[in-house]
């Protein structure tokens, strides 16, 4: 990305598009930083920079705004989590797939040159290896989220072989942050139960004390969407989207871990209908293709995990 690129996040008041687009204004200027959301954002995100209100399944609004603020990047943030797209599986399909389709047609028509889009770890599913899932494998996912991300990655490899759009995509594991609330996904059990340690309340886990699952903190994940943004064309050999690991552990371990900064801190494990969905996702990744191809490389184990999140609660 060049320093006169200009950048338009859609779902920016989102877990992760909430923090990329202070990333992307702390780099390139906040004029240079579109925020966009059908949601009404932060304060914070507001006085930021330009923010435009937006339906991302309404292809003539995000047409006008890439027009109007001569958009070269796009980054698609918008979607419908695990846990909620159970619960509305057409309307989270409508969100994941059209607004999807709305960007790869603008980059296929010329009127983009970039586009960021992330998948999950929700594409694998319980015919999946469990352990250090490989780059290629075998995909069946359970889940509406799953369905539309394995789709969606289907769409991205289909565009940039057959139109040449330079879409650049990564399987994200479940990411922890202190600047955003749970969003309505499976792992959103690692960040709330900081707010409710912090609170001096008991939590309440909807998943088993033994689910392992690959896990991320938010500081290394938008630092490798940067990292895959300005790498060289010729090393993005993944088209569909690069497995990206940080850790993976349990609610036990990382409970264990918040009890040495909070002793008295409690929990309680009742499982709900998001432990069928952990247990349909792999237990850790293989990202081996990501440290090759553009250097990937986390730096936060969960102990740092811990003591930041920590440090900014």
């Amino acid at each position: 990305m060049k320093n006169q690129s200009k950048h338009l996040i859609i779902g920016a008041s989102g877990q992760i598009g909430s923090v990329l687009t202070t990333s992307l204004r702390h780099l390139h200027g906040a004029s240079a930083v579109v925020a966009s959301d059908i949601k009404k954002p932060s304060q914070e995100l507001l006085a930021q920079g330009p923010f435009e209100p937006i339906d991302a399944t309404d292809y003539d609004q995000i047409f006008s705004i890439v027009k109007r603020h001569n958009i070269d990047t796009v980054y698609l943030m918008a979607a419908m989590l695990s846990a909620n797209a159970e619960k509305r599986p057409e309307k989270a399909w409508d969100l994941n797939m059209t607004s999807l389709f709305h960007v790869l047609n603008l980059a296929k028509l010329g009127h983009i040159k970039q586009v960021f889009w992330p998948s999950s770890i929700a594409v694998f599913g319980p015919s999946t290896p469990k352990v250090n899932v490989p780059q290629h494998t075998i995909m069946e996912p359970s889940t509406v989220y799953g369905i539309s991300k394995l789709a969606g990655e289907r769409w991205c490899d289909y565009y940039h072989k057959t139109y040449n759009v330079d879409v650049r995509s990564l399987r994200f594991p479940g990411l922890i942050s202190w600047q955003s609330m749970p969003g309505g996904g499976t792992t959103d059990y690692a960040v709330d139960i900081f707010h409710k340690a912090i609170a001096n309340a008991s939590y309440e886990c909807f998943l088993s004390e033994d689910t392992a699952l690959p896990m991320m903190y938010m500081d290394d994940a938008i630092r490798a969407i940067l990292e895959l943004m300005n790498a060289k064309i010729d090393n993005i050999k993944i088209r569909s989207s690069y497995n990206l690991s940080a850790m993976s552990f349990t609610p036990k371990a990382l409970y264990e871990s918040i009890v040495k900064y909070h002793p008295s801190f409690k929990i309680k494990y009742r499982p709900d209908f998001r432990q069928a969905i952990a247990d349909s996702w792999p237990n850790s990744i293989d990202d081996s293709f990501a440290q090759k191809d553009w250097g990937w490389s986390p730096k936060f184990d969960l102990d740092a995990l811990v003591k930041d999140m920590f440090k900014h609660l």
